[in-house]
Formats: structure tokens, C-alpha cells, sequence
């Protein structure tokens, strides 16, 4: 976001003068979260959530090399590593519960992130490879943490890989080779084992390239806003720092207060009991289950169940995997104008209906197979796919909109008229009139 009201950066002292010379990374970081980069001045708490992804990649990155010094990556011996760690390492066990519960608390900030973008529209002109990239992280994420809910190699890991894995066989001809190449045999074995903890060591690492890039994209059209209204003039922003580095702390400071009351008091609630137990191949759990933040695409993969033209089994995988990459298009598949949700009376109550869709999806995804949850299974995964490909168009082409605000500064303002203060008293309009 480039604007000719945007402080540039001058080193004053001598060392960073020469810094700067040689290397410009002060001013790459000034100019990324510094005063010299303007953000919308009306941003509310649901802009803090991309900030608190970032906070809980790093704890997993960090927390994840720790454990690798101790992990042992072998059919026999990992289940094994994972007690070992978690009873005779120290502070092993706050590790690694910091780690598995780092994983939970990723994806929930992630998903909070992905429905404010729907919401405010965040994937429409000119951020569109914005959304994408956010999409090609959360991709990646998804394919983490699967190989790193194997690593422990309890009843859970073992069987979800077993299944998880066993989708590419639903694909005719190429299915199987590839399944095989996968596991690096027929069944998730010493090989599979060795393939996984060397890709969920690497994969956070090219999460890391994306996410700069994501944030670069950003940087080039600017973070949008509740009002979808575009910056115009230089009173419609505040500089990141201090303003919105404080807000994200706090933001920070609350959800790791959250965070850390799983850890201490819940560790194992986000996870499975059965994943205690050592892996047995010749033991099928009576209940297979992935992690928590995979039961909607689960409940999608288990709605098919009759076989017309090709298997159930294909086409529940084909919806699975068309369930995230229909998101792809959505810069294309809603026309409105207008970006935020806000000012779209409609596109808000069916926005309403989506988040409460997927929330029924997640619920029969970790439930028992039985009927009743397959057909409403069945009904939620149509919705889906209903409000996406039908819904929206329609929405965005025949829906009267709000007015939108005359600038981005009217809608923070509230239409106030900024008057002179007494002499020595302060106005009390907060944060926006001391930037002004």
C-alpha cells in the first residue's frame, strides 16, 4: 500500500545509517509494520486474526524443531520417542502439548480469518491472489498437520493414515500407484513413517515462503476494511505502529490467556483417547476419526453413499477436495460491487446460514456413521455447494444493496465534526483524533 503521505524511513543513528546503506532490512521492516505503512483507520478485532495465524505458526515451528531433537521417527520405536518425551524430556510434556494444542489453536484462528475474508469480501478486485495464496497456505496446513497427526503412531494415527490415504485409491487407474508411492508400500509402515516426518518438518518452512508472499500481495492494493470502501485520502488511515500493533497485542495477549488454559488444564480435550494407545494393525478402532478441523470435509466424504455412474466412494472424495478448491473462484462467482457484507442485507443471511451449514458438517464429520447423521450429512454438503455455485450468483446479481459511506474516515467518525479542543484539554475521540 504506497501513498505519497506515507513516511518514509530515516535512520538517525550511525550504525543503522550504515545498515540501511548496505542492507535496507530497517527499512524493508519499517515499511512492512512500521509507521510507514498505512492501514485503514477502521479496521475492527476480526483484522487481528491474520497477526495471531502468524503468532501460532511460529510457536509450532519453534516448539516442532525442539521436538524433532527427540522424536524417533521408527515403526517400533516412535510411539515410544512420544512418552519418552513426554515424561523424561524437560518440559517435554508442555512441549509437545504446547505443539498438539498449537495445532487446534492454528486452525481455529485460520478459519476465523478465512470466514471474515467471506464476509467482508476480501477475496473480490484487486486482492484477489491475496485470497489465493491464503488458500494455498491453508492447503498446506491441512496437509501438516495429517502427516503430523501420524507421528505419534497410536491406534488414531495409524488408521486415519490408513484411510486418509486410502482416498487416492477411489481414483481409477492412477489411484493406487499413487497411494503406493505415498506410503512407500501397501500399508502405512516404517516407510510411510519416514516419508511424513521429513514433509511435516519441511512443509511449515514453505508455509513460512507463502505466508511473505501473502503478505507482500497484501501490501501492493492494502488491507481492506468493514466498509469495502477504498482509502482516498491520508485521514483515512493511521500508521500500523503503534496503533494496530497495540491492538493486536491485546489481541495476542487474550487468545494466548486461552491458549495456555488448554495446555495447563485441557490438553487432551482437542484430541483423541485412542491416540494413547500403540498402533495395531490388526486392530480396527471402532470409530475412525480425523482431527477435529477435518470433520466437515469427513461429513462431505461420507455423504455419498449410492454409486450413480461412478463409485459413491469417488465421488465423495471429488466433492471433498471440490469443497476447498470451489473457493478458489469465488472472485468470479460473486459479481456484487460492493465487498462487505455489511452494506448486503441478503448476502448477510445467507452468509449467517453458510457458518451455521459448516458448523453441522463439523458436527456429523465427528460423529458415528449411522443414518441420521448421513442424511443430514447429505442435506449440509448440498447446502454447501448450493450457497457457493448458486446462492451467491444469484445474490450478488439481483440484491439491493445499502448505501455505502462517502469515505472510509465518515463511516469511523460517525459523521462527528472534529472541533478544536480547549486549551489543554484532550478531545475524547480515542486513538483516531490524537492520529489526526
Amino acid at each position: 500500500m504506497s501513498f505519497a503521505w506515507a513516511k518514509q524511513y530515516e535512520p538517525k543513528a550511525p550504525l543503522m545509517r550504515w545498515l540501511d546503506e548496505r542492507l535496507p532490512l530497517p527499512r524493508l521492516v519499517y515499511g512492512a509494520i512500521g509507521g510507514g505503512y498505512p492501514v485503514p483507520r477502521n479496521l475492527n478485532y476480526w483484522w487481528n486474526f491474520g497477526v495471531l495465524a502468524g503468532l501460532f505458526l511460529t510457536i509450532q515451528i519453534v516448539t516442532g524443531i525442539v521436538l524433532a531433537m527427540w522424536y524417533y521417527a521408527s515403526a517400533d520405536g516412535a510411539f515410544n520417542s512420544v512418552e519418552h518425551i513426554m515424561r523424561d524430556v524437560n518440559a517435554g510434556w508442555a512441549l509437545r502439548y504446547i505443539h498438539m494444542n498449537g495445532a487446534s489453536f492454528f486452525f481455529i484462528v485460520t478459519y476465523i480469518h478465512i470466514f471474515r475474508g467471506l464476509y467482508y469480501g476480501s477475496y473480490k478486485a484487486p486482492r484477489e491472489l491475496v485470497w489465493m495464496l491464503g488458500l494455498v497456505i491453508y492447503l498446506l496446513m491441512m496437509a501438516t498437520a495429517f502427516m503430523g497427526y501420524v507421528l505419534p503412531w497410536g491406534q488414531m494415527s495409524y488408521w486415519g493414515a490408513q484411510v486418509i490415504t486410502g482416498f487416492f485409491s477411489a481414483f481409477p487407474l492412477v489411484g493406487e500407484p499413487v497411494r503406493v508411492w505415498l506410503l512407500g508400500g501397501y500399508a502405512p509402515d516404517q516407510a510411510a513413517l519416514t516419508r511424513f516426518f521429513s514433509l511435516h518438518y519441511l512443509l511449515p518452512f514453505v508455509i513460512a515462503a507463502v505466508v511473505i508472499l501473502h503478505i507482500w500481495a497484501l501490501h501492493i492494493p492494502g488491507s481492506s476494511n468493514p466498509t469495502g470502501v477504498d482509502v482516498k485520502e491520508e485521514k483515512d488511515t493511521l500508521p500500523f505502529h503503534p496503533f494496530y500493533t497495540a491492538k493486536d497485542g491485546w489481541a495476542a495477549a487474550a487468545f494466548l490467556t486461552v491458549f495456555a488454559l488448554f495446555v495447563y488444564f485441557a490438553p487432551n480435550y482437542l484430541g483423541h483417547p485412542d491416540n494413547y494407545i500403540p498402533a495395531n494393525p490388526l486392530a480396527t478402532p471402532a470409530h475412525i476419526v480425523p482431527e477435529w478441523y477435518f470433520w466437515p470435509f469427513y461429513a462431505i466424504l461420507r455423504a455419498f453413499t449410492v454409486d450413480f455412474i461412478l463409485p459413491a466412494k469417488l465421488w465423495g472424495v471429488l466433492a471433498m477436495f471440490s469443497s476447498i478448491l470451489i473457493l478458489f473462484f469465488l472472485p468470479w462467482l460473486d459479481k456484487s460491487p460492493v465487498r462487505s457484507g455489511s452494506y448486503r442485507p441478503v448476502f448477510k443471511r445467507f452468509f449467517l446460514l453458510l457458518v451455521l451449514d459448516v458448523l453441522i458438517l463439523g458436527f456429523c464429520g465427528g460423529a458415528p456413521a449411522t443414518p441420521l447423521y448421513v442424511a443430514i450429512s447429505q442435506l449440509a454438503a448440498a447446502y454447501y455447494f448450493a450457497h457457493f455455485l448458486i446462492i451467491l450468483p444469484l445474490v450478488s446479481a439481483f440484491e439491493r444493496t445499502l448505501p455505502l459511506p462517502d469515505s472510509i474516515s465518515s463511516s469511523a467518525l460517525h459523521g462527528e465534526k472534529r472541533e478544536a479542543a480547549p486549551a489543554g484539554i484532550m478531545p475524547r475521540r480515542g486513538a483516531t483524533a490524537i492520529a489526526e
